[in-house]
């Protein structure tokens, strides 16, 4: 019955159609007497598959990754359908796109409630573990055991959180990620299949190696792509506006390792470097501080200085992969040691790809194939045929129903990808993907890059970019691999240009996908109040990064929007850094006040927190105050999505010339924030007084 079509299936139950308005029953069947795979999911965060030495790497070599390849199916189109962190994370979990998972972006909490693959893999019998890097900020559901990162993690003596409690351990964090999975398949239950998710947090920035690799590609020259120095001729101004670029956007000490650049960039660097023991430090600046005499000695400028940033980007990049791929030779060697090979779905992948100086740029996030791609390779010997490469369109939203699969689970009918199984076994149906999806929502966000959507098919690719633009890109990647030649308004691919609009739209209405307009921030609103152009003065100064609309900007009637959306356009935001907002506002003659309210943004995703409490006091002359009210948060602090607050203050109709808010911030992030007793932010938008 396991083996069995889904109508087979309805048949053997005796309902018929009845059936099918009961997925949880069709997911979680009893396991038959055959042996089911153990599945071991490696996944590793910004591992560019053009740094795999399986996939072509010009940079690097990966003997471990070689070998799962060389034993294994090699995919070669592998896609993310949102290309970030957090949500990929998500599509793999629940099979879901992110407008049907809800997770977006970075900022947004994954609901864990929903049903993902661990939970269905559970309630069948087998044992399931997730180590490393979890970043869905709510807590781990569906695995027996549990032991993350908070948030991004630390390189060096990074902390855990084990089933909840949370505890530093001195080491280098792949190592330990690693140490922490054999550990639990030595004391697993060995009567039970297992699934384990061993999720690394390198190669992610900010590239911290490993003490024995500080030295590795000391004496060599990284060659640079061949769209190093891309103008971006025929793009749109998406591919102009970002904030990514290796000449301008590395911070010189968190990423670079060299001399500060901003107050911002040193304290995360102090962050990063104060993780590490004094031992750990010694042999750091040894590696560090000669590089950085040299350079300064040198004096890089204009293409010198870029092509400098560029090899101490790649290198140390380079570096953490050389960890991460000795760690999955340990894996391998754990399972052949202890003969798991043959029985066990072993998977390896990135959750999207990575620039590696591709156009000038480094991160992620754009639909072009440097960042869509992701790795992925699957070894299972008693299935698979050894060193076989898969051409077909694969995405993230298939990770979970091929496990399933594998398990002799049928995956239930919210999720939307289908499973990997009959590629793996070298057979294609004739109604497999023509094309794969895509969509990306952060933005206003990190990095700048702008909202799009877009489909690409074993050819060609279509992008659209919208919310404060509205730009077509498409690309024949058979003639134009590094996609430098936008022809979407070349009159002769006008025929072709429109059908695959026509299959974009197909393809949006298939997935149910109208996150346009339903994921959109709102838009500012101009309203007038008895302080707007009034005179103000603030005791403690805002950041000169978010300097909101300037001097004035907390009573120049513009209002940031109620309504967020998941990332905040900052650029109407005021922010304070670790210091309180206290402001006078003059309003120029004595007025009648009825109250005054303030707007706060709490973004936790981002370090953003409401204020402890809301003063308002007031003055005749500007000198002598009176308290009027005070407002003090009750909310217990903890994560979520994007949100403007707004605090009103009842002044009931008092006579007043100048008005002082003052609002306390928390100081620092909680203990359950990646940032745990690090200054955390107060952004303020308009004062309003009525």
């Amino acid at each position: 019955m396991f083996n069995a079509t889904r109508r087979d299936f309805l048949r053997t139950l005796g309902t018929g159609a009845a059936a099918v308005s009961l997925p949880q029953l069709m997911s979680s069947c009893a396991p038959s007497d055959a042996p089911r795979p153990n599945i071991l999911f490696i996944m590793t965060d910004d591992h560019a598959s053009q740094a795999i030495s399986a996939y072509g790497s010009r940079i690097n070599k990966t003997p471990h990754i070689d070998r799962l390849a060389s034993e294994g199916v090699r995919f070669e189109n592998c896609f993310a359908t949102n290309a970030i962190c957090a949500p990929s994370r998500a599509s793999i979990l629940t099979g879901t796109y992110s407008h049907v998972n809800g997770v977006i972006d970075n900022n947004v909490v994954f609901d864990g409630e929903q049903l993902t693959f661990p939970k269905l893999l559970q309630e069948a019998g087998y044992e399931t573990a997730l180590f490393g890097k979890w970043h869905l900020k709510s807590s781990p559901t569906g695995f027996n055991h549990w032991d993350i990162l908070p948030g991004q993690g630390h390189y060096y003596n990074p902390d855990f959180i084990r089933n909840g409690e949370k505890r530093r351990v001195e080491g280098y964090v792949t190592d330990l990620t690693t140490d922490l999975c054999l550990d639990w398949l030595d004391n697993r239950n060995a009567d039970q299949p297992f699934c384990v998710m061993l999720h690394h947090k390198a190669p992610h920035r900010n590239w911290m190696p490993a003490l024995r690799h500080l030295h590795l590609y000391d004496d060599e020259d990284i060659p640079v792509p061949e769209t190093f120095d891309d103008d971006y001729t025929t793009r749109s101004d998406a591919a102009r506006d970002q904030d990514m670029s290796i000449e301008e956007t590395l911070m010189p000490a968190n990423d670079l390792k060299a001399d500060a650049g901003t107050d911002q960039d040193a304290k995360y660097w102090k962050w990063n470097y104060d993780r590490m023991t004094p031992e750990q430090k010694k042999a750091w600046d040894a590696a560090y501080t000669s590089r950085n005499t040299a350079a300064r000695r040198a004096g890089h400028k204009g293409a010198d200085l870029k092509h400098w940033k560029y090899q101490r980007y790649i290198k140390d990049y380079l570096r953490c992969i050389a960890a991460v791929d000795e760690n999955i030779g340990r894996v391998l060697d754990y399972l052949d040691e202890n003969g798991l090979s043959e029985n066990t779905v072993v998977v390896y992948t990135s959750d999207q790809g990575f620039f590696l100086g591709e156009h000038g740029w480094f991160d992620k996030r754009f639909m072009y194939e440097e960042s869509l791609r992701m790795p992925m390779i699957v070894r299972y010997p008693k299935e698979i045929s050894a060193g076989r490469v898969e051409k077909g369109l694969a995405a993230n939203v298939d990770f979970a129903p091929t496990f399933l699969d594998y398990a002799g689970i049928n995956a239930p009918q919210r999720m939307q990808g289908r499973s990997l199984r009959p590629l793996l076994k070298g057979k294609t149906s004739y109604d497999w993907r023509k094309a794969v999806y895509y969509h990306y929502f952060e933005y206003p966000g990190p990095h700048g890059v702008k909202r799009h959507y877009g489909l690409r098919t074993d050819r060609y690719k279509l992008i659209r970019f919208y919310h404060d633009i509205d730009a077509w890109e498409m690309y024949d990647l058979r003639e134009d691999p590094n996609e430098l030649n936008n022809l979407a308004a070349v009159p002769t691919y006008s025929v072709l240009f429109k059908k695959l609009k026509r299959e974009l739209k197909r393809l949006r209405k298939v997935h149910g996908d109208d996150g346009m307009k339903r994921f959109l921030p709102g838009k500012p609103k101009k309203i007038e109040h008895l302080a707007v152009g009034a005179s103000i003065a603030l005791t403690y100064s805002y950041s000169p990064k978010y300097p909101g609309s300037g001097p004035g900007g907390l009573v120049d009637g513009i209002k940031a929007p109620e309504n967020v959306g998941s990332q905040a356009d900052l650029s109407l935001w005021q922010g304070f850094e670790g210091v309180e907002l206290e402001a006078v506002v003059d309003l120029g003659g004595h007025r009648p006040v009825k109250n005054v309210t303030v707007g706060f943004l709490e973004q936790t995703g981002s370090w953003i927190f409401m204020p402890q409490t809301v003063e308002v006091s007031v003055s005749e002359d500007g000198k002598q105050w009176s308290k009027a009210e005070v407002w003090r948060n009750q909310e217990k602090m903890q994560s979520g999505p994007a949100v403007r607050r707004s605090v009103r203050l009842q002044l009931d109709g008092r006579e007043v010339r100048f008005i002082k808010v003052k609002a306390q911030s928390q100081g620092v992030c909680p203990q359950w924030h990646p940032g745990a007793g690090k200054v955390c932010w107060l952004f303020a938008d308009e004062i309003v007084v009525e």
